[in-house]
C-alpha cells in the first residue's frame, strides 16, 4: 500500500452550496494518507465560516483577493506540503476509492507528472462530462477535445475508454499532480485566470519530458459550468487562453502558419455569431484576438525547454477536429481517432 502523501485542494469562491453538497464525499475517501484543504479565493459569502463549523477536519487557507483558478491554486499550493496535489473542483462528487488507483499508477512510473480520473456527468451519470471525460486530447491546430467529448457532444459512457493511457492534458476539475514537478515548472500560468490553464501546464510537462495520463479505474462525477457564468468573459478567456497557449508552446515554424489560420477560423465563428444576433460573442473574440496580438509582440516567455513539434507529443490528433466535426459530422472520439486511441 502506498504511503505517498495526498493533499486534496479545493479552490473555493462563494461556493458554500457546492461545499455542503460535495465535501462529504471527499471526506469519505478511503485513502489513508489524505488531507483535505479548502483554499478560499476571497469569497464574499459565508463559505469559510460554514466549513469551519460543519467540517472541522478540513484545513482552510484564505486569500485577500480572487486570482482565478490559475493564480488561486498557485498561491494555495505554495502553502501545502505533499507528495501529490489533487486540484479538485468544489462541484465534484468522488467515489470512496477514487484516489488509490491513480496513486498506484503514478507511483509505478515516476515520469508521470499528472493524471486524471474518468469524469462523468453528475446530473446525467450515463454520460461523460465536458471537462475532461476520459482524458484530454488536442488537434493539430490546438483545439482541445476529450475521449468521450467532442466540442459540445458528450458520449454515453459504455466502458469504451476504460484503459489507462497517455493523453495530452488532464482535466483541472480533478487533476492529480506530482508536487515537485508542479513547482519546478512554475505551476499554472496565472495570466490565464481561468480556462485551459491546465492544458498549458500539461503541454509544458510533456515538453519537459514527463507523461500525462488518464486512469479510468478512478471515477468522479462533475456538475460543471461553475467557474464562470456563460457569456462574454467566458468566451474571451477560452479564445484568448487557447491562442496564448499556442504562442507559448509551439515551435516558431508551426506558429508561423497555425496562428494566422486559427485567427481566420476564430473570425468565422465570430462573424457567424454576429449574424445570428450574438453581438457579445463577436466582441469577446475580437477582444481576445487583440489581447493575443499584444501578447505575441510584447511578451517573450522564458524558454524552459525545447519546443517540440506538436505531433511528437502524446494525445495529439494530427488532423483537424473542426473539419471532422463540422464538415464530416463525426461526433464521437473513436470515429475521429480510431478504435485503438
Amino acid at each position: 500500500m502506498s504511503t505517498a502523501r495526498i493533499a486534496v485542494v479545493i479552490l473555493n469562491y462563494n461556493g458554500r452550496k457546492h461545499l455542503e453538497n460535495f465535501l462529504p464525499s471527499v471526506l469519505a475517501s478511503t485513502y489513508a494518507g489524505m488531507r483535505v484543504v479548502v483554499a478560499d479565493n476571497a469569497s464574499t459569502d459565508d463559505s469559510v465560516a460554514f466549513v469551519r463549523e460543519r467540517f472541522p477536519s478540513v484545513e482552510i487557507l484564505t486569500h485577500e483577493r480572487n486570482e482565478g483558478f490559475a493564480g488561486g491554486y498557485n498561491w494555495a499550493l505554495k502553502e501545502v506540503e505533499s507528495d501529490y496535489y489533487v486540484l479538485l473542483n468544489s462541484d465534484v462528487a468522488v467515489t470512496p476509492g477514487w484516489i488509490e488507483p491513480v496513486v498506484a499508477l503514478m507511483e509505478s512510473d515516476h515520469n508521470i507528472a499528472a493524471c486524471q480520473p474518468k469524469i462523468l456527468s453528475y446530473h446525467q451519470p450515463e454520460l461523460f462530462e465536458y471537462a475532461g471525460a476520459s482524458g484530454g486530447w488536442i488537434d493539430s491546430l490546438g483545439y482541445p477535445f476529450s475521449r468521450g467529448r467532442i466540442f459540445d457532444v458528450c458520449e454515453k459512457e459504455a466502458h469504451q475508454y476504460d484503459d489507462a493511457r497517455p493523453v495530452f492534458w488532464a482535466s483541472g476539475a480533478a487533476m492529480f499532480v506530482r508536487a515537485n514537478v508542479y513547482h519546478r515548472l512554475g505551476g499554472l500560468d496565472a495570466s490565464f485566470f481561468a480556462h485551459q490553464e491546465e492544458i498549458d501546464l500539461c503541454w509544458r510537462m510533456q515538453l519537459a519530458g514527463y507523461k500525462v495520463m488518464v486512469c479510468p479505474a478512478s471515477v468522479v462525477f462533475h456538475v460543471g459550468a461553475g467557474t464562470l457564468p456563460r457569456g462574454g468573459r467566458k468566451v474571451y478567456l477560452n479564445f484568448r487562453n487557447n491562442l496564448v497557449m499556442l504562442c507559448k508552446n509551439l515551435p516558431w515554424y508551426e506558429k508561423a502558419w497555425k496562428l494566422p489560420l486559427r485567427f481566420a477560423l476564430d473570425s468565422v465563428s465570430a462573424w457567424k455569431g454576429l449574424f445570428t444576433g450574438d453581438r457579445h460573442f463577436f466582441t469577446a473574440i475580437l477582444k481576445a484576438h487583440m489581447s493575443v496580438l499584444a501578447y505575441f509582440f510584447t511578451r517573450r516567455p522564458k524558454r524552459q525547454f525545447a519546443r517540440k513539434p506538436l505531433r511528437e507529443l502524446d494525445g495529439v490528433y494530427r488532423g483537424s477536429v473542426v473539419w471532422q466535426y463540422f464538415v464530416k459530422h463525426r461526433t464521437r472520439f473513436q470515429e475521429i481517432i480510431g478504435k485503438k486511441a
